[in-house]
């Protein structure tokens, strides 16, 4: 049937708004400080053969591993297979999942006895088992070490809920009523778009409904083409690096990518990247699409509707057992900080040919810590999960943003209260951290000091970030952010500095202390506007001294510009203009101190 394009739009609008109506519900619904102040959750809904429809506003690095999911349940379960009050849970990496803790429910929707539409959500869960509390443990080498696999699997059957498999999840992980109150969010979020696609269909009919879907993702596929076409044909090249695989500390792994513009279609070719690796930073089939459906999305206009018209241009190249395209039984519990590195890399090929639009890289991680709680009076186990983010990459025409998650991650911290209300922690500081974001005509955005203190009994931790070992890389004379440092102040005083990914035992009185990465700076940083160095270093985001060395920026101890030994410095520093893709990329090697860079 045909359609106006008005209907079209109203039609499409109000998906959008069911999307998001299920984040909300799911993140209001939910049990976990993860999910509820976190918001480490996505929600998405689908067509009925697995396309993206909507998608609410949330995590990038979960919406589009829908499309593997959805995939894998569709092949599990066919449409002729499936009954009102059916709900589908997975969460095995190599069957549709992310990693362990990602739970993925997906509920079908039904108009007159036909699937019409799936409802997504995923969340991440504080505990599915394994050998380390937070099912993410740093030094894992296989999959089975990271907790309990469920491949598509009916978690309700018709309305009855499948009580053998809610039995043996309660016994295999550590807080399984905060989980299942999780779990119960994520279903609360599919049946809300169940009703309300029901009532669009009510108003408009099911036909109109099922011709709205092919052509809401056909004129996205046209506007994304027409996005790509404005990038110059060619073939762009670039590399960066995850610092280690949480086995071999020491040793980096290579991100590389090719990327050929070609008319209306672009390619990301993988195929010189690491091979897969022993620790838990590999990355599981369909991983990959997170990544590159975000750097589409974001070069193309965001005025595109978000669905899986969007990524009809793309096609990806990924070698087999490599760290992006891993096999089974290669753990997976750090892909999302492999994939941020992707990210990075991807963003620095196509500086040239969007010259002035990429911004310099950002920190580059988000630091996740888990913490395994037991109550040292009734021996109940509980699980928290820290999230701190960092600063982003400046642009061609502004500053980065201060501590703020990223490309494809969007939680957000947990605040102070929340943590101390529910677990025994205490949060001494959440500071934003000086001279973090690299020097530029335009800073780059900070991160954060966060330092947190165990008050009673033991814990384990298992902490998860990166750029430790390298640095958030500056673009056209910028220099680069500031590395991530992790450390243990012991109560005794004593400081041991920790890689991104460890293993902690700490005591009450210990704190962890993370120092979160800034983005890299964008244009010389003598070019800044003295005023504007002046005001950051009287919000105490740069230091006199930095504004000194690294801007040429004269201030004395009453805060005022010495004119003449700035004029004099600036000139004296001058260095030839650089292009606005020359990459700078600092050092490489792990921070001694927390005082060191």
């Amino acid at each position: 049937m045909s359609l106006d394009i008005i209907t079209l739009e109203v039609v499409r609008n109000r998906l959008e708004a069911i999307a998001q109506e299920m984040q909300n519900t799911l993140i209001r619904s939910a049990f976990s400080v993860t999910l509820k102040e976190g918001a480490d959750c996505s929600c998405a809904i689908f067509s009925p053969i697995g396309d993206i429809v909507a998608q609410a506003t949330a995590n990038v690095g979960h919406l589009a591993v829908f499309v593997p999911a959805m995939e894998r349940i569709l092949q599990d379960f066919p449409l002729p297979s499936l009954d009102e009050g059916d709900v589908i849970i997975v969460n095995d990496p190599y069957a549709g999942g992310t990693h362990m803790p990602d739970i993925i429910i997906v509920v079908p929707i039904f108009h007159e006895g036909e699937v019409v539409s799936f409802g997504c959500s995923l969340g991440h869960m504080i505990d599915v088992g394994g050998r380390a509390p937070g099912s993410m443990a740093s030094d894992s080498t296989e999959i089975y070490q990271e907790g309990l696999a469920i491949p598509p699997t009916k978690l309700y059957d018709a309305g009855k809920p499948n009580q053998t498999l809610f039995s043996i999840m309660e016994r295999n992980i550590r807080a399984p009523k905060l989980v299942f109150g999780d779990m119960m969010a994520l279903v609360a979020a599919g049946r809300t778009a169940a009703r309300r696609i029901s009532e669009v269909i009510g108003h408009y009919g099911v036909e109109t409904y099922k011709s709205v879907i092919p052509a809401l993702l056909d004129n996205s596929e046209k506007l994304t083409r027409e996005g790509i076409e404005k990038i110059p044909d060619g073939v762009y090249e670039f590399i960066d690096y995850v610092d280690n695989d949480g086995i071999d500390l020491d040793k980096s792994i290579a991100i590389t990518v090719r990327i050929e513009i070609a008319g209306s279609n672009i390619t990301f070719d993988f195929s010189d990247s690491g091979p897969q690796v022993k620790g838990p930073a590999n990355c599981g089939p369909g991983a990959i699409l997170a990544p590159a459906h975000f750097v589409v999305r974001a070069i193309t206009g965001s005025q595109i509707p978000s669905n899986s018209g969007c990524f009809r241009p793309i096609t990806i190249k990924t070698p087999r057992r490599s760290i992006i395209a891993s096999e089974r039984p290669a753990p997976v519990a750090y892909r999302y900080h492999t994939l941020k590195r992707v990210v990075d890399t991807v963003l620095g090929a196509l500086a040239p040919a969007l010259s002035g639009r990429i911004p310099a890289a950002p920190h580059g991680s988000d630091h996740c810590a888990s913490w395994g709680i037991v109550d040292p009076v009734t021996g109940e186990r509980d699980v928290f999960m820290d999230v701190i983010t960092g600063g982003s990459g400046a642009g061609i025409d502004r500053d980065g943003v201060d501590h703020l998650s990223c490309d494809l991650g969007n939680s957000t911290n947990i605040p102070a209260e929340a943590v101390e209300l529910e677990y025994p922690i205490r949060v001494w500081s959440h500071n934003q951290r000086a001279d973090s974001g690299g020097a530029g005509k335009y800073r780059g955005g900070l991160g954060v000091e966060r330092e947190l203190e165990l008050l009673t009994g033991e814990v384990l931790i298992s902490t998860r970030s990166d750029r430790h070992a390298s640095q958030p890389w500056g673009l056209g004379g910028g220099k680069p952010g500031r590395r991530w440092i992790s450390a243990v102040r012991r109560a005794g005083g004593e400081i041991e500095i920790v890689h991104g990914r460890a293993t902690i035992e700490m005591k009450a009185g210990d704190r962890l202390v993370v120092l979160s990465g800034g983005g890299g700076g964008y244009g010389s940083p003598y070019e800044r506007e003295v005023e504007k160095v002046v005001a950051d270093v009287r919000d105490g985001k740069v230091s006199s001294k930095s504004a000194r060395e690294d801007y040429g920026v004269v201030i004395d101890a009453a805060g005022k510009v010495d004119r003449e030994a700035t004029a004099r410095l600036r000139r004296e520093s001058a260095k030839p203009g650089a292009n606005s893709f020359e990459v700078a990329r600092g050092t490489f090697g792990l921070a001694p101190s927390l005082t060191a860079a």
